[in-house]
């Protein structure tokens, strides 16, 4: 993909390559070696590097990387490393699909590390004169270059940047760079790093790549992508859930998303909104229940109740696969939906938690819900109906708690008396009652009160837990942590 949109900059670089994977040895594969080489034939007279193209850092010192073979050595040797179990940094996992591509020829003095980086208010060029295997501690020895957002460097300032370049490779870098930059903007890279790029006097080849580009931007990049494959970390090979759940999302206009962190964790999540699934994730975390989080992941863009039903499920399936001596605990969350059904999605679930009735139960699993929008008190009437039909542990909210009341509750920090349930009774109080007129004031009677900011019972509860976690904050921040707790009215939850 780099290779291709890098020529429309002037820079070509050798993209040949293929991928070799676990089905090579399996004769009914399209993908067998007879096939791989007739489709790459280049590869039969061609000096070859073979590796394992898994997300693995520093695949060389774990004695990854084949060089300067032919492509019978090659053959053997992959063969043999196919199905194996390796540790590269502390990290155990099997290797099944490798990358073999041209051997390139090269000095030491040719090899430079070349890296672009994002934050919020731009791009970093980063650049080593030494590149490789052995190139260090590159936060320490990189130079860098900021880029903001609306600036793009000239080639004299790319070649005064790379100015510890002999002068004979300065010219070419620089070239690379402006070109390399215009494709990392224009694919919503986030993280480009080659490590090595060799520069000799007929072109520039990067031997080794890492990348992140934005999962987001796909509706802008689909067509220059081009089909693009997103692995799972080395050492976590993908769950068939998530990719069930994947599946089901590039069906639907709607968004469902899973990812497993810890399929024996005790906090699991299912959230609407994917603003909403980020801050229920931190809070979680902020309360120090990251290494005891399940999942990660969210439905939302209004989806239908069989969908909401397919997307529980998976994730009840998972959850109750395992048990606890201390249970767990199931988050059921989201902000206000603006357009979501709030109650054609707790169908879903309802029917899915129906489903799961048993093995909650043996697993003492308890449920706490908080959600707001579109009908949503039908949807929490519905939940409440089950807790009473069930027997499961259900605690139920609405709007009148804040949006992450529930998780300290749930997770045991607070006690369970400290937040009132939803009243289905409760009279909400309208719109226009709120604005009637008040009378003109009788003049020297004294001035009312202004309107002070209040604050529900689960809001204060849930910064009182936030604010003992921190390890830490500056006195002036503690202060005002403390005088917020103590000043504001707080708002009765009756």
């Amino acid at each position: 993909m780099l290779a291709r949109h890098l020529s429309e900059h002037g820079v070509d670089v050798d993209a040949r390559g293929f991928l070799v994977r676990s089905d090579v040895k399996d004769a009914s594969s399209e993908h067998t070696w007879t096939n791989l080489l007739d489709e790459n034939p280049w590869a039969k007279t061609t000096k070859l590097v073979a590796k394992p193209d898994q997300l693995i850092k520093r695949r060389g010192k774990a004695g990854l990387v084949y060089v300067n073979k032919t492509i019978n050595e090659v053959q053997s040797w992959v063969d043999s490393k196919l199905g194996q179990t390796v540790t590269v940094d502390n990290v155990e996992g099997i290797l099944h699909t490798f990358l073999v591509e041209p051997f390139v020829p090269h000095q030491q003095e040719d090899e430079f590390y070349v890296a672009i980086t994002s934050d919020r208010e731009g791009e970093t060029l980063l650049f080593c004169r030494d590149g490789g295997v052995d190139v260090g501690d590159v936060d320490a020895k990189a130079s860098r270059l900021k880029c903001g957002l609306d600036n793009t460097p000239t080639l004299q300032e790319l070649e005064l940047f790379v100015k510890d370049a002999p002068v004979s490779r300065r010219t070419q870098l620089a070239s690379f760079y402006g070109a390399l930059l215009k494709c990392y903007r224009d694919l919503h890279f986030t993280l480009l790093e080659i490590n090595p790029l060799v520069v000799d006097d007929e072109k520039v080849t990067p031997l080794d790549l890492a990348a992140k580009i934005d999962e987001t931007a796909h509706f802008l990049c689909q067509s220059k992508w081009g089909p693009t494959d997103l692995p799972a970390p080395f050492g976590r090979p993908e769950f068939p859930e998530e990719a069930y759940i994947r599946s089901l999302d590039a069906k639907t206009g709607a968004s469902l998303k899973l990812t497993i962190l810890n399929v024996t964790g005790r906090v699991w999540t299912l959230v609407a909104g994917g603003g909403a699934s980020v801050v229920y994730a931190d809070t979680i975390c902020d309360l120090g229940f990251a290494h005891e989080l399940a999942n990660y992941g969210e439905y939302s863009g209004a989806p239908t109740d069989e969908q909401t039903f397919n997307y529980a499920r998976t994730v009840l399936g998972l959850m109750t696969r395992t048990r606890r001596d201390d249970g767990k605990v199931l988050i059921v969350g989201g902000g206000i939906a603006n357009f979501t059904d709030v109650a054609a999605t707790f169908r879903g679930l309802v029917k899915a938690l129906k489903m799961y009735r048993d093995e909650l139960l043996a697993g003492s699993i308890k449920i706490y819900i908080r959600r707001a929008g579109p009908n949503y008190q039908e949807g929490l009437k519905m939940m409440l109906k089950l807790r009473q039909e069930s027997g499961l542990f259900i605690r139920v909210f609405g709007p009148e708690q804040d949006a992450v009341s529930v998780c300290p509750l749930a997770l045991g920090l607070v006690p369970e008396d400290s937040l009132q349930d939803f009243d289905p009774d409760r009279r909400e109080v309208k719109v226009d009652e709120k604005a009637k007129v008040q009378p003109p004031p009788v003049p020297g009677s004294p001035v009312p009160p202004s309107p002070q900011r209040t604050f529900s019972a689960g809001s204060l509860s849930s910064l009182s837990v936030w604010k003992s976690n921190l390890r830490r904050v500056t006195p002036s921040t503690r202060r005002l942590l403390d005088g917020v707790e103590l000043s504001v009215p707080h708002r009765s939850t009756e």
